[in-house]
């Protein structure tokens, strides 16, 4: 072949070079490595913006933390360090007593899963007849379960307690559960997702003779455990911080829900400023309920507001 047309042909090894050397043109391990693009501006932009938003979301309750486990009063101070001069735990006993925490803790917990438990059971059903079932009036009816989303909590809150107390429930548990037996949002949000399950899925129930609630229970609800879980984690943390309604109902210190009781906790100190070290070492008391729920139950979280049914 002449050299005109041998140009694109690899060069020749070098005869003098020695045994395992490489040649020039070609790169190292090494060489390939330092090659790597470093960051851009734009990844190093939205790097710094996400260690900004975590230390904007972390930062009170690592101040919280330290203003439990100081000496009290001393956070308040403007040139506080934020590693405080001593450890102490005794605010944390101050606070279970005198906010009477463990049976406000009992009532929080308790009163937010009968809320669940009651709100999956309307919920469900409601979001599969939407989602997966045919019939008249069906977009009119889920508009105005949706235009209930529009209406402050505030707004019903007296109508709401008017019809307890004509009932005689005010002062008692039932009476912090009843008025959250369902949620819209619930069941939008499980309207969606169960939107996404193929129609195929439903006929092939049918055709195995699947009747509606079988279906729900046995297919439905599989599919759509991500978003059902994600719907329960929101539910039980909403109902467990909730404060306007226990503050209307619960009137008895024995039925106080965390939240009311970390507020009495405050208005009951006999000094014109509160303790800041018990007031913080109570709230996180309070929320380690909601800490628990969340770390059990991110990764389900996760897949039911990032992922879809079985379609996808």
């Amino acid at each position: 072949m002449s050299a005109g047309t041998s140009s694109n042909a690899p060069a020749a090894a070098d005869p003098s070079a020695p045994a395992g050397h490489r040649g020039p043109s070609t790169p190292t391990p090494t060489a390939v490595r330092s090659r790597r693009r470093l960051p851009g501006a734009g990844t190093l932009a939205r790097l710094a913006l996400l260690a900004v938003g975590i230390v904007a979301a972390v930062l009170p309750f690592v101040w919280m933390l330290r203003t439990a486990i100081g000496p009290s009063q001393t956070a308040l101070a403007l040139d506080s360090n934020p590693i405080p001069s001593r450890v102490q735990f005794d605010s944390f006993d101050q606070a279970w007593h005198a906010g009477d925490l463990g049976p406000a803790l009992l009532t929080g917990v308790g009163v937010s899963l009968a809320i669940l438990a009651l709100q999956l059971a309307t919920a469900v059903p409601a979001a599969y007849a939407f989602a997966c079932m045919r019939f008249r009036g069906r977009t009119a009816l889920f508009a105005v379960v949706l235009a209930t989303l529009l209406v402050p909590a505030q707004v019903t809150a007296v109508p709401n307690y008017v019809t307890i107390s004509a009932l005689g429930f005010a002062d008692t548990r039932v009476g912090l559960v009843l008025p959250f037996m369902t949620h819209a949002g619930m069941i939008f949000m499980l309207r969606q997702y169960m939107s996404t399950i193929p129609a195929a899925v439903l006929d092939a129930a049918r055709m195995d003779g699947l009747g509606t609630w079988r279906t729900l229970r046995s297919i439905i609800m599989p599919l759509a455990a991500p978003a059902i879980a994600s719907v329960s984690v929101f539910s039980f943390l909403l109902s467990y911080n909730e404060y306007l309604w226990p503050l209307l109902v619960a009137r008895s210190p024995g039925i106080a829900t965390p939240p009311l009781a970390l507020a009495r906790l405050m208005t009951d100190s006999s000094s014109v400023i509160p303790d800041f070290a018990e007031l913080a070492a109570a709230a996180l008391i309070i929320s380690l309920p909601s800490l628990a729920v969340f770390v059990v139950a991110q990764r389900r979280l996760a897949a039911g507001i990032t992922g879809t049914g079985a379609g996808a």
